[in-house]
């Protein structure tokens, strides 16, 4: 057989196999949308198109009798937010002394950080829940962003980054007087760009789809998250399935937004962050 021949046959059998991969990733979607465009009792039956598509209920989610999307929305944005940030400033700053400082035991103190990676986030939530009680930060914004702030996780993709930066960066910074704040904040986080991009993509898509902290924290309806209020759609009403499947259309559409936007990112990001350990 021509090798070429041969070469186009593998291709296709290959992107076959992918399309087929990628259908079957797709089909939940397609169905979440078209059920967000039924009516109630259409949400019964077996067909998958609805007969007249229902617009309507998108506008009827946020006017629900005990239901406080647009809230619960901003709610999500805001701690996913203020989450993001803290999480890349504090990793940011680890990172820098774990991979540009050198002071005694850094490395052992490194291990030592990285194993906190070992345990699973349910065994912290407990010891985690009682410092915000003896700190009164339970049921606040606060409770909620301030445990998610500092991460091992975090700290190991910047420092891994970090290290792939040439150090003859700092010693030119340190020749033209530059302090280490200023090496930090000056040289080694703008060359750090697609690290940031990546950790503030898992940050943000991890904390505005988290579900167990908020929902042992927050105790005010006012205060919900969307995974927490979507519950709520099976409570108020009874099962509204097509205006459930239109509240979570609409919450997860922008986080595929910004995964599609931020995807060359977040690929260099990963790529560049395993070159050097």
């Amino acid at each position: 057989m021509n090798v070429k021949l041969k070469k186009g046959l593998n291709l296709f059998f290959l992107n076959l196999v992918l399309g087929g991969l990628a259908l079957t990733l797709v089909l939940p979607f397609t169905w979440m949308i078209l059920t967000s465009l039924k009516s109630l009792p259409e949400t019964g039956l077996d067909t998958w198109l609805p007969k007249v598509l229902l617009w309507s209920n998108y506008p009827d989610v946020f006017s629900m009798e005990g239901i406080q999307f647009g809230r619960w929305y901003w709610n999500s944005i805001l701690v996913a937010a203020w989450t993001t940030f803290l999480q890349v400033f504090t990793s940011s700053l680890a990172a820098f002394s774990f991979s540009r400082l050198h002071w005694k035991g850094r490395d052992k103190v490194f291990l030592l950080y990285l194993g906190t990676m070992m345990l699973p986030g349910l065994v912290m939530m407990i010891p985690n829940y009682q410092i915000m009680i003896s700190l009164g930060l339970v049921d606040t914004y606060t409770g909620l962003i301030l445990p998610a702030a500092f991460t091992a996780f975090g700290t190991f993709l910047m420092r891994q980054f970090m290290l792939s930066i040439p150090k003859s960066l700092d010693e030119a910074a340190e020749i033209d007087g530059a302090s280490k704040w200023q090496l930090y904040w000056n040289v080694i986080l703008p060359l750090s760009r697609p690290a940031i991009i990546t950790l503030s993509i898992f940050t943000f898509i991890g904390t505005y789809n988290a579900l167990f902290w908020p929902l042992v924290m927050i105790k005010n309806p006012e205060k919900y998250t969307l995974p927490i209020g979507l519950l709520a759609f099976d409570g108020t009403q009874g099962q509204v399935t097509n205006l459930l499947m239109a509240a979570v259309t609409m919450s997860v559409v922008p986080m595929i937004l910004i995964f599609v936007f931020m995807q060359k990112q977040l690929v260099k990001g990963i790529m560049l962050g395993g070159v050097k350990g």
